[in-house]
């Protein structure tokens, strides 16, 4: 199993209301719910483990899961509110205000997590469940004590505006990519992590260095690139479709490159430490297809198999 640590959220998306004032609709989220739902939806077996609220939103996030076929055993459940997002759509592309203080899913500590079952072989961590303590602490703790023997993927998915210390947060991640063996970063990721004038394949190598076995650098509509220890270079195109909105774009396509992975038999420590220019390419290219659907509809509202 894939078990998916970090946020579930509520984005409050706006719509207008039938007197033509501008309301908010509540709709299940969060960079790492995302995944999961994904995940689930392509058949793979995946858990998530997060901090959900006994409220209303937190039973909608609840029932999400469930119905995507998500294993929702490692949930932390409390009377904390769920955190929202209300989310502005501007030509399809998204902006966020988050209302997070003492929340749900950022309130969670060591002590809250359970044991992970034997089915988990592989973490997947991301999002600004990172960024904001004492969750954040939690999950990075997470991995020190369960990533040497399980496979690793980090998209820290950073939202510069959402960090509060910034020092704190640029070392936390560091520790975790040094832990993680796919990082996947966007342009903008990368740019924020490694500020200056080299080309991203100079900063992405140097990413490699520093822990991570492929490094996944995704451009929105002009592609991803895939780097490898070996030199290796992977390009892959994004596909063109007429797009709605970006919400969850980044989230499936990380959804189906670890499906891709799991359907090849690569989520194991050594496998994906392994991982050759094909089996990237292969993994890259699932991904690009799975958030091509997502970016065609409303919303992070990810593909089933028979969508493909």
């Amino acid at each position: 199993m894939i078990l998916c640590c970090g946020e579930a959220l509520i984005d409050m998306i706006s719509a207008p209301t039938a007197d033509g004032g501008k309301g908010y609709v509540p709709h299940v989220g969060g960079a790492v719910f995302n995944t999961a739902i994904a995940l689930g939806r392509q058949g793979v077996a995946t858990g998530m483990l997060t901090g959900l609220s006994g409220d209303i939103f937190g039973q909608q996030l609840a029932d999400a899961l469930t119905a995507s076929g998500v294993d929702t055993r490692h949930v932390v459940r409390s009377a904390r509110p769920t955190t929202l997002a209300f989310v502005t759509l501007s030509s399809g592309q998204a902006s966020y205000l988050f209302y997070d203080e003492n929340s749900a899913s950022r309130s969670l500590t060591p002590g809250d997590i359970p044991p992970l079952a034997a089915s988990v072989d592989a973490l997947y961590f991301g999002g600004i469940s990172l960024a904001c303590e004492p969750g954040a602490e939690t999950y990075a703790d997470l991995l020190r004590r369960h990533g040497p023997t399980r496979a690793v993927m980090l998209d820290p998915n950073i939202r510069p505006d959402f960090v509060q210390d910034e020092p704190r947060y640029r070392a936390r991640l560091a520790r975790m990519i040094k832990q993680s063996d796919v990082l996947k970063l966007s342009d903008e990721d990368l740019d924020w992590l490694s500020p200056g004038p080299e080309t991203d394949e100079v900063k992405a190598r140097a990413m490699l260095t520093k822990g991570p076995a492929a490094v996944i650098i995704t451009r929105g509509g002009d592609g991803a690139s895939g780097y490898l220890a070996d030199d290796a270079t992977i390009d892959v195109p994004s596909e063109k479709v007429e797009i709605v909105d970006t919400v969850g774009a980044g989230d499936t396509f990380n959804a189906g490159v670890l499906t891709s992975f799991a359907h090849d038999g690569l989520l194991t420590k050594s496998a994906i430490r392994g991982l050759n220019r094909q089996q990237l390419a292969t993994a890259m290219a699932y991904g690009a297809r799975v958030a091509a659907i997502t970016v065609s509809r409303a919303g992070a509202n990810p593909p089933w198999p028979d969508e493909m």
